[in-house]
């Protein structure tokens, strides 16, 4: 076990509580203007599943598990999960729904991923940091709105929600951050 701290936390790390292991499905550092720095994490407890939410001071130390990390690529979803491949290897490896749970739309076919083992079993998985999306629906321009501040709701081929400005429409290919879902540019291919 290696000790960090609170605020250096992110998606996808695998922390020890007591004994237990929990995933870590978000974590924001809230900085209020009175008062101490918090880490407000969400995770999910590794043995049955069940979600948690932790607020620690950002200095707090915490025990982050050693849990092996391997880069795969991913290949299809069936009945039994969703099917990853180490590239090297060939060797296949296949991660439960619950372990995917929401992150689901960011999958993509052949799309490197970092998935998180203990003891042979995915228990987590990193995706990359931004991801190329297409948008598939957009609500119209509203006239008057000022190009700099307003964004609209739309929607992604995988069934993604995002904000994005007025300028993109149906059939763009945009760059989203994972982290937040949040736009970042145009995909320049």
């Amino acid at each position: 076990m290696v000790k960090v701290i609170a605020s250096s936390l992110r998606k996808g790390n695998v922390v020890d509580i007591d004994g237990r292991l929990y995933a870590i499905l978000s974590a924001e550092n809230i900085h209020p203007g009175k008062g101490t720095p918090v880490t407000q994490v969400d995770m999910r407890r590794i043995s049955d599943g069940v979600k948690v939410s932790e607020r620690w001071r950002t200095t707090e130390q915490v025990e982050k598990a050693h849990v092996d990390e391997y880069e795969y690529d991913y290949l299809y979803e069936d009945g039994e999960g969703f099917h990853f491949m180490e590239p090297q290897t060939y060797e296949q490896i296949v991660v439960s729904g619950d372990v995917i749970a929401d992150n689901k739309v960011y999958l993509q076919e052949g799309m490197r991923c970092w998935v998180k083992t203990f003891e042979g079993t995915a228990i987590a998985i990193e995706f990359p940091q931004k991801i190329i999306v297409e948008i598939t629906d957009t609500e119209p321009v509203v006239k008057g709105q000022t190009a700099s501040s307003s964004y609209k709701p739309a929607m992604t081929d995988s069934g993604l929600r995002v904000m994005v400005p007025p300028h993109i429409g149906p059939g763009t290919r945009i760059v989203i951050n994972t982290e937040d879902n949040s736009y970042v540019e145009r995909a320049k291919e």
